[in-house]
């Protein structure tokens, strides 16, 4: 251990191991470092061109703790330094640095001249307004965990009305804790600054990373967000979605078991449990977008409420209590999207699901239709289908996933109906009603009329953006139904207004955001020409199999490049595949004709969507698929496949001729 200071003399010491100051402990140290006479000398000090108030400087720290024998050397003095950065005590002004003996700007929280946005003082927690919140473990014979709140005191009305909007439920201690982190209570938005570098609008995943980006980069960066941090990935799509799918898989397994010589006897699926895991995980993960780690830590100003240009460089921020106004050079539009609910008669009067509230179930429905066959519909409607539900699935058109490749669709849907999902296509709708057994759809197909009765409706028939409440044309930024209009670069008409996510693009995914937040970051504060066409876009439906794609599909490199070599390899003959029962499926890779260039690639089977990994970091590489031949992959895994396919490649390079040639050699060597 090494020496720390426990008490207000040198003579007060007490050996102990990193992190075991008490809060008492801390207020004290921190208190004796700040006080006016004797402690170290905080004030206001210019680096170049920039002024930094209350700050002191690292080096002092260290010598002031050494000269008056709080600590036996200028080592043991960091470590404090440390410790009270790791608390949250201290930073560096800039946030670029740990603490050091070095002649850095270091400043206490304390000090900060204004704050990042923060809860009240005597508010800590949703559970402080929540009456009879229990943290007992979900009973799954409960018809319903969605508490009653009553709330007596008039001064909480806001609160209440907050957590309606929010629409998380039930609200047990893991939506709690989610709630906590990524949408506080009764936040206090900090005061604005007179210029911001970058203002983001949404805190999605495009939207946390612009901002996490610019100012790490030094910006001085505003965040702005209406309803959750963690946006649509971590509240209501990819996070719980794959949480959900993995318990799925899990009753799959276990029902199937028997194929492995497993016999499991009286299983049963405990719906409730499976869904407080969901939130569960949800929870854990919420603490990387939440408002305290990006206020405290990466120290942005984090604004929650309504944003809405009002001309040139400004925008407003509309709470119930006030309208906060915010300058910027640069902005980024990051609002995302929401489920697009087609016009079908009735869907006025009957409730129905989306993504943005089949999370919040704890009863599975026994029977659940699904309208739309996109990603999201596929997932959920085969994680249903495994929980133990009759799921129904009906589509406008005459295939599933219409983007994909009619093979990995063929594969699909053999999959589904085994499953004993019911898949109707054509199907035209004509209304939506409550009876007195469920909801019924009223439908057409082929001529047909039918009738189908279920207890939940989930709509999964795309998305459209949130672009209603900014005031686009305050700015000048063009927009159509589709979302903002940008150019390559991600510029919208208002070149000093970018926009990322779902908001913009076609291809919305989690990862697809990510990688426009760092072209926008680039192009807007560096003065930047990365192009977003210069993406290699990989995506993947996490259906069991998975589908997986990277770059053009075999019909554009046709279309574009005037011919396609395509190369072709099953699952079939993989060993590990086969010992593993997961053998259905393939890799499909498009080639430039005449060259070994990787232009595009699909690939349908058991762990898809980290295989097209591979080919995406050759394509990015341009490594030609001709390469594959000579990577040695372990064995048994399926990432082998590859170099077959490297092998099939350059086999097919061996015309006639030269197949003669070689013949003729080996027989004169012979």
């Amino acid at each position: 251990g090494w020496m720390s200071l426990r008490g207000s003399s040198a003579s007060d010491y007490t050996p102990y191991y990193k992190d075991d100051l008490t809060p008492e402990e801390l207020r004290h140290l921190v208190n004796t470092i700040r006080d006016p006479k004797d402690g170290v000398e905080i004030k206001n000090r210019r680096w170049f061109f920039r002024m930094y108030n209350n700050c002191f400087i690292g080096k002092d720290l260290v010598s002031w703790l050494v000269d008056r024998g709080y600590v036996e050397n200028r080592g043991d003095a960091v470590e404090i330094g440390k410790i009270l950065a790791r608390k949250n005590c201290l930073h560096h002004v800039t946030r670029d640095h740990e603490f050091k003996d070095e002649p850095l700007f270091y400043r206490f929280n304390e000090d900060e001249s204004r704050s990042h946005g923060s809860v009240p003082d005597d508010v800590s927690t949703w559970a402080q307004f929540i009456p009879g919140n229990s943290d007992d473990s979900v009973d799954s014979t409960h018809v319903s965990l969605q508490p009653s709140i009553s709330y007596s005191d008039d001064s909480v009305e806001d609160l209440k009305a907050s957590l309606e909007d929010l629409d998380i439920k039930p609200l047990d201690k893991y939506n709690i804790e989610l709630l906590d982190n990524v949408h506080p209570p009764r936040w206090q938005n900090p005061d604005a600054a007179s210029m911001y570098n970058m203002v983001v609008i949404g805190a999605g995943a495009g939207g946390l990373v612009t901002a996490a980006g610019s100012v790490g980069l030094g910006a001085r960066v505003a965040l702005i967000e209406s309803h959750l941090l963690g946006g649509d990935c971590l509240n209501l799509g990819c996070v719980p979605s794959k949480a959900l799918l993995r318990a799925a898989k899990a009753a799959y397994e276990v029902r199937n078991s028997g194929r492995f010589g497993i016999q499991v006897e009286n299983f049963q699926v405990d719906f409730a449990m499976v869904m407080e895991r969901l939130r569960k995980i949800r929870a854990q993960i919420s603490a990387q977008d939440s408002a305290k780690r990006f206020t405290d830590e990466l120290g942005m100003d984090l604004f929650i409420g309504t944003a809405r240009f009002l001309g040139k460089n400004e925008i407003a921020v509309t709470t119930a209590e006030k309208t906060i106004v915010l300058k910027f050079a640069k902005c980024c539009i990051a609002t995302g999207a929401r489920p697009h609910v087609p016009p079908i008669p009735g869907f006025g009067d009957v409730p129905y699901l989306t993504n943005q509230n089949i999370f919040n179930l704890t009863v599975a429905p026994k029977r659940l239709g699904v309208i739309g066959a996109g990603p999201q519909g596929c997932e959920l409607a085969q994680a249903f289908q495994r929980l133990g539900c009759q799921v129904t699935m009906m589509i406008r058109s005459n295939e599933m996933l219409e983007r994909e490749d009619p093979d990995s669709i063929e594969i699909l849907l053999r999959q589904f109906l085994q499953e004993g999902i019911t898949v109707l296509f054509n199907v035209k709708f004509l209304g939506v009603e409550s009876v007195e057994s469920g909801k019924m759809i009223k439908i057409d197909r082929d001529g047909k009329r039918e009738d189908i009765t279920v207890d939940e409706i989930l709509v999964a028939t795309g998305r459209k953006p949130n672009i209603e409440e900014l005031n686009l044309d305050a700015v000048g930024v063009k927009y159509n139904r589709t979302g903002v209009v940008v150019n390559d670069f991600l510029q919208t008409s208002n070149t000093n207004i970018y926009a990322v996510g779902d908001v913009c693009t076609q291809f919305k995914h989690t990862h697809v955001s990510d990688a426009m937040a760092r072209i926008v970051i680039k192009n807007a504060l560096f003065y930047g020409s990365q192009k977003m066409d210069s993406l290699i876009i990989p995506w993947t439906t996490y259906t069991d199999p998975e589908i997986a794609h990277v770059g053009l599909y075999e019909r554009d490199v046709k279309e574009r490049f005037k011919g396609c070599h395509t190369l072709f390899e099953t699952f079939e003959d993989s060993d590990r595949a086969i010992c593993d029962g997961e053998s259905e499926g393939f890799v499909k890779i498009f080639i430039k004709e005449g060259t070994d260039e990787i232009l595009g690639a699909t690939v349908v089977g058991s762990h898809a969507g980290e295989i097209i990994s591979q080919i995406t970091t050759a394509m990015q590489a341009k490594m030609g698929v001709s390469q594959f031949s000579s990577v040695i992959f372990p064995y048994p895994t399926r990432s082998s496949i590859f170099r077959k396919l490297g092998d099939q490649f350059n086999k097919s390079k061996l015309t006639p001729g030269v197949k003669i040639l070689f013949r003729k050699v080996m027989s004169a060597r012979r």
